[in-house]
């Protein structure tokens, strides 16, 4: 019976070793620029995001829902805008001879994705589709956080975890096990600015990035929020003294 019961300890030992090695950890807690009411947007950092997406992510991934003109909201020119366009070939027409053909992307086209389809993507991936980045950050609980942490998430698996071939042991995202190599690593790209390439930094910035691309409006829906609980204050305060003359003289 004793050795019944220590074989039972065992078993429950060892399987909740494996649930916890299965399980994702709570992502790290960052401070933001574009948190809490009043929260911004820093265009330089946003800038640095998107020499990383640019430069890493869209190797795999696409980012649809924007389009080459809505980086001037983040300070680029329209020149640079152009430039940076014009490096992406579309497909576009019919021509006058109702033929299709390729041109170079314009500042008032999407953002060029990676591959064709679906399929093609599977095919490039080993089976593995790359998502669209456009809403990753509102498609997730704790969107910023839980992307950085997985970005930055990366380890060697413990010795008692087995990774099979084609994943990748990554603390922060469900059963830990990943098909996305890591994507970033130190000095992994030169920024412009001279800002030192850091994984952490990478990852911080790209996460910024993707938070304005998925919600380019922030700033303005955050300033007239600010109007109307001003307004609704304001009306409050006005009310509040209007009942106090009104019943006053109704108490006389």
């Amino acid at each position: 019976m004793h050795r019944f019961f220590v074989s039972v300890i065992l078993v429950v030992i060892a399987i909740t070793n494996i649930a916890r090695a299965n399980y994702a950890s709570p992502p790290k807690q960052m401070d933001w620029p574009f948190d809490g009411i009043t929260g911004k947007f820093d265009l330089q950092t946003i800038q640095r995001g998107f020499q990383v997406y640019r430069e890493v992510c869209a190797a795999c991934h696409s980012i649809k829902l924007l389009y080459y003109r809505n980086l001037k909201n983040i300070g680029f020119s329209e020149n640079e805008i152009k430039e940076i366009a014009k490096n992406y070939m579309v497909k576009d027409g019919p021509n006058d001879q109702g033929d299709m053909f390729e041109r170079p992307a314009a500042p008032s086209d999407h953002f060029v994705g990676p591959y064709p389809n679906e399929q093609a993507a599977r095919a490039s991936n080993n089976g593995a589709y790359p998502p669209d980045l456009s809403l990753m950050i509102k498609a997730r609980q704790d969107g910023p956080n839980y992307l950085y942490s997985l970005l930055t998430g990366y380890q060697t698996p413990p010795v008692d975890v087995k990774v099979p071939d084609g994943l990748y042991y990554n603390l922060y995202y469900p059963s830990r096990q990943i098909a996305m190599p890591p994507p970033l690593s130190d000095n992994l790209i030169t920024y412009l600015d001279g800002t030192k390439a850091t994984t952490e930094q990478m990852a911080y910035d790209v996460v910024n990035f993707l938070q304005w691309a998925s919600e380019p409006e922030m700033e303005q829906r955050k300033l007239m929020g600010l109007k109307v609980i001003g307004f609704l204050i304001f009306f409050t305060v006005i009310s509040y003294i209007a009942k106090n003359k009104i019943w006053s003289k109704l108490e006389k």
